[in-house]
């Protein structure tokens, strides 16, 4: 189950990248060593981290666990000092705008910062980028049957970690359920790195026009950005919805990662489909298959290469964290050379040793929705 298997990878990357699960030091000097201890898995092991969770649960004991959030509203849903760790976020929702997974925006602030480190509609956050339920499992985010969402991501903070929903929408949400799972320690390593994700779109992308039949683009000046920072950190993956706006495919797209050099990209790959770690148009205009694993996946393919269609995408670098040490802009072309104009929504998700906070403004909550632009 999703559950199992994350909650299993988070204990492993705690212990691995966090160091929150090591013995204390006389404990190993007695056992004469870890070497000969090799064949336990971490989790038989002592931790020393307290688990903690908060939850929109009902405070009078009855069975109201929900968050009512009106029409511009926002709902605190975690609030916690640190040192510490969220491990696993769960949200499911009733709501009568079918639009609610735009409408809701998510905001994590890290460390008492005025301004978010985390800021993006919900959906989107969870790979829904089109505003669709779709079901789907991987190393970091899923959506399971009955509409739940679930994050894997680990996410430290030293001093505080807050956690509120936003309803731009016109409609009251009905209900709001939350269970954010988190562990408090007594120090976290001085490498550990804040999480961050970043929404953007561009509906539509603007078509490079070319004079003859030749298309070039060498430095990637025209792409679609997933995300630009400066500082050191690594780059963890991206989700990406797209409408299609003209019959056609609307991949060809190279992606081109820009690493602590902004004059050119360090990275260039060979087409969207192949980036997302499909291939061949995913299947063609008729022959297209919505697929999900660990860490890469289609799961939404509808219309293909229609006008109309739409596609959900994920990428995730976790065999492989992308680095920099002084700037990363991550982008994409929309189309070869950038000649298409389809409509792009995406999360960018990365971990960076401070809390960033520069981000783009959210755009309105209608132009969010996506429709067809001909």
């Amino acid at each position: 189950m999703t559950t199992s298997n994350g909650r299993r990878s988070f204990f492993q990357r705690a212990a691995g990248v966090f160091g929150l699960a090591a013995a204390p030091a006389a404990v190993q000097a007695q056992e004469g060593g870890e070497r000969e201890y090799k064949f336990l898995p971490k989790y038989v092991r002592s931790q020393n981290y307290q688990s903690l969770k908060q939850s929109s649960h009902d405070r009078t004991g009855g069975n109201r666990d929900f968050f009512p959030i009106a029409a511009g509203a926002t709902q605190e849903l975690f609030q916690a000092q640190g040192p510490g760790v969220i491990s696993h976020i769960w949200f499911t929702i009733a709501a009568r705008s079918r639009t609610h997974l735009k409408e809701l925006v998510l905001r994590i602030w890290w460390d008492g910062k005025d301004k978010p480190s985390v800021e993006t509609p919900v959906g989107d956050f969870f790979g829904l980028n089109l505003g669709d339920y779709v079901l789907y499992q991987s190393e970091f985010l899923a959506c399971s049957p009955g509409r739940s969402l679930n994050s894997y991501f680990a996410m430290p903070f030293r001093k505080s970690a807050r956690i509120a929903v936003t309803n731009e929408g016109k409609e009251d949400v009905n209900a709001f359920y939350s269970n954010i799972d988190y562990l408090r320690c007594n120090a976290l390593p001085s490498d550990a790195l804040y999480f961050h994700a970043q929404y953007r779109q561009k509906t539509p992308n603007v078509a490079v026009t070319y004079p003859g039949p030749q298309k070039l683009n060498p430095d990637g000046k025209s792409n679609y950005v997933f995300a630009e920072t400066r500082g050191r950190g690594h780059l963890m993956g991206v989700t990406l919805g797209v409408q299609i706006n003209a019959e056609g495919w609307m991949g060809e797209g190279d992606d081109m990662i820009f690493l602590d050099d902004e004059s050119k990209p360090a990275i260039i790959g060979t087409g969207l489909e192949d980036y997302f770690l499909g291939s061949w148009n995913f299947g063609g205009r008729d022959g297209a298959t919505p697929f999900g694993h660990n860490q890469y996946g289609a799961p939404q393919i509808m219309m293909a290469e229609r006008t109309g269609g739409r596609y959900s995408c994920y990428r995730w670098h976790g065999d492989n964290p992308i680095t920099f040490s002084r700037y990363m802009k991550h982008t994409i072309e929309h189309g070869h050379a950038n000649d298409r104009a389809d409509n792009y929504y995406s999360v960018c998700y990365w971990y960076q040793s401070e809390a960033v906070t520069d981000f783009p403004a959210m755009p309105p909550v209608a132009d969010r929705i996506p429709r067809v632009r001909l």
